[in-house]
């Protein structure tokens, strides 16, 4: 038995709860012109998003769509204001629950976990399945393939109904889950939509549950859809590769990226979020610092490059944050002149 949702449709769309997810949104889009219009009738736009929820005439509307290389390329879908402040008031509500009933090796999109904290846990599951790095570890590493395009809508539609018994809050979702889909109808949710991050964890909790209960793996660590199993059995490794695929493909419509599936020993250094771990230390990944070299030669925007030296806090890269440091340095004296 799932743990229902105690709250009801009326929480979410309560002019309170909008109200309430509008102070959450607006931080930092102040000066957007969609965000800036929206607030110049804010009430009005609130209460009439009330009454077409309460009536259910609510349709979610289009998207836009635009790229960015974060770190690698990707396709955005941003909705309205309209649809992206509804988006925070269902988030609200529904984050604190489901994340109550995610495994502790899932990683992304929580609060209080993230990269850095991924690859801590990494390296203190290392340290304990060599036995402090006294024996031969092998890392089974699994990336999934077009994992946001291949989300299955009826799937997660089945998966969300178990938590929750409220019928309207279920309705609402299955509006916004099927306001986008990938190159397939049916399929795909927006990588720009706030919902979409708890979403695909409540799609990859049931992976997550099959690998904790099922397959009993004791060393597994999720972060969206790249994962890593630690044994000291190189065999067992192998023999779990078809038993991991059969399930995802069988029970939610996702496949293994077939050149990013690896098994190798942790002494020859694993490449996870970003940064190659060695038993001692760990350091950039080869694309990584190429971008961030690139940035430190052409950007001139302070906060990239604070959020790469944000990002050399954590590995042996001292050199790189110092010249970092310094460009920031020099920016923000333009700037102060």
């Amino acid at each position: 038995m799932k743990i229902q949702l105690a709250h009801s449709y009326d929480d979410i769309i309560s002019i309170k709860n909008l109200l309430e997810a509008w102070e959450e949104f607006i931080p930092g889009k102040r000066n957007k012109e969609d965000v800036a219009k929206f607030a110049l009738d804010l009430m009005d736009n609130i209460v009439s998003l009330h009454k077409d929820l309460e009536s259910k005439k609510y349709r979610h509307g289009a998207y836009t769509a635009f790229n960015i290389s974060d770190p690698k390329p990707r396709n955005i879908h941003k909705a309205n204001v309209r649809d992206r402040l509804l988006h925070r008031a269902l988030y609200r509500i529904l984050y604190p629950h489901f994340d109550k009933t995610f495994y502790s090796e899932s990683y992304s999109c929580r609060v209080n976990k993230g990269t850095h904290k991924a690859m801590n846990k990494f390296r203190k599951f290392a340290k304990k399945e060599s036995l402090n790095h006294s024996k031969t570890l092998w890392i089974l590493k699994c990336d999934i393939r077009k994992f946001f395009a291949s989300i299955d809508h009826n799937i997660l539609c089945k998966i969300v109904e178990k938590y929750i018994p409220d019928q309207n809050i279920n309705w609402l979702l299955t509006e916004i889950i099927e306001s986008f889909h990938s190159t397939q109808r049916g399929f795909g949710l927006p990588l720009g939509n706030v919902t979409s991050q708890v979403l695909v964890n409540i799609y990859m909790n049931e992976f997550d549950t099959w690998v904790k209960h099922v397959m009993k793996i004791k060393y597994y660590i999720r972060y969206a859809d790249d994962f890593l199993i630690l044994n000291k059995d190189k065999d067992y490794l192998l023999e779990l590769i078809p038993k991991i695929a059969d399930f995802l493909e069988e029970n939610l419509k996702l496949s293994l990226h077939p050149q990013k599936v690896s098994i190798q020993t942790f002494a020859s250094g694993t490449d996870f979020l970003g940064w190659v771990n060695f038993v001692d230390h760990k350091v950039l990944r080869t694309s990584t610092k190429r971008r961030l070299l690139k940035a430190l030669s052409q950007s001139e925007n302070i906060n990239v490059l604070q959020s790469y030296s944000s990002l050399l806090k954590h590995g042996n890269q001292f050199r790189l944050k110092s010249k970092i440091n310094e460009k920031i340095e020099i920016l923000r004296g333009g700037v102060n002149n």
